[in-house]
């Protein structure tokens, strides 16, 4: 397993952020305003416009959470009824286990103790 320290090392990092969301809860609101302050920041975001969804998670989007510095997990009322997130969610926790990924969780609209305690929508 990966240190802290040598998370801090330089690393060939493709994306400096992976958002992971549930689409329905905040694609067109909170995520389209999040990824153009990014942007204007010139912070390089993974955007999965392209990638079609399916029951497993794409290569492709594993290997774009594997190869951004920062995750930030959009929790929502629907995050957790999704599988996709989920396996999502997985991945980036392995990532922070053994590279030490940053990981940064946002609680849009709901309680982060429900998350905690998965009670409500969790």
């Amino acid at each position: 397993m990966a240190s802290p320290s040598s998370f801090s090392s330089p690393r060939n990092w493709v994306y400096d952020v992976f958002p992971s969301f549930s689409g329905e809860d905040v694609r067109v609101t909170f995520l389209s305003h999040f990824l153009k302050e990014l942007d204007r920041r010139l912070v390089i975001a993974f955007k999965d416009n392209e990638i079609k969804r399916s029951q497993s998670l794409d290569p492709e989007l594993k290997q774009a959470i594997r190869t951004s510095r920062i995750a930030v997990v959009v929790f929502s009322t629907k995050y957790a009824c999704s599988s996709w997130c989920l396996d999502e969610l997985v991945e980036i926790v392995r990532c922070k286990e053994e590279s030490g990924q940053v990981v940064i969780p946002i609680f849009y609209g709901l309680d982060p103790s429900h998350v905690r305690k998965q009670t409500g929508k969790f």
